[in-house]
């Protein structure tokens, strides 16, 4: 998966027409466990993100969860034409690759158009999943030690529920979710 990083940075630094990138720090109920980080690369209509995320939870010294996940996926629009991603989930390993023959999105926070989504594709096992995304108002959120007016939205598919927050502008800010044992799951800019 560092050949897709490495693909992510000369992507980025090639002179393509637009580049973005998120970091976020990771934290299980208010203890950073790892980042999760993201490149998009654009260029003619065409999009790729890389993606990579490792979380490590330790309790009294030993590891109690490992989590990897990296991804590369093709956009044409606002239209996912081709993912390769592979998740260690604690030790159970998952891999996707594929090319949607429809125009479908994954779980793209970083595009606000995947909130008007009733299906979504789920990047670590390539499943087409059910969704109910809807607006649950605007707040102030704390980004870096300061209060940013925000929109909030809650995410809910089978055995999930996530809140995303995204500004004013449409920029995707932060990320909530619960996780097994009733934890909360935090996405904040680094």
């Amino acid at each position: 998966m560092k050949t897709l990083l490495l693909l992510a940075a000369c992507l980025i630094c090639s002179g393509t027409a637009a580049a973005r990138e998120w970091h976020f720090k990771a934290m299980l109920d208010g203890r950073e466990i790892g980042y999760h980080r993201f490149a998009l690369a654009e260029r003619d209509g065409h999009r790729e993100l890389v993606s990579e995320a490792r979380f490590n939870v330790r309790i009294l010294g030993l590891n109690a969860y490992r989590y990897a996940h990296d991804a590369l996926e093709r956009w044409r629009g606002d239209c996912l034409t081709g993912i390769e991603a592979r998740t260690d989930d604690d030790g159970r390993r998952l891999s996707v690759k594929q090319a949607p023959e429809k125009c479908v999105m994954s779980f793209a926070y970083w595009n606000p158009a995947m909130l008007r989504q009733t299906q979504l594709l789920n990047a670590q096992t390539g499943e087409l999943m059910d969704v109910k995304i809807s607006a649950a108002g605007e707040e102030a959120l704390d980004i870096r030690g300061a209060p940013v007016a925000a929109r909030r939205y809650r995410l809910e598919a089978r055995g999930m529920t996530i809140d995303l927050w995204y500004s004013l502008q449409g920029e995707w800010l932060a990320l909530d979710s619960l996780v097994s044992g009733g934890k909360r799951l935090r996405y904040r800019p680094s």
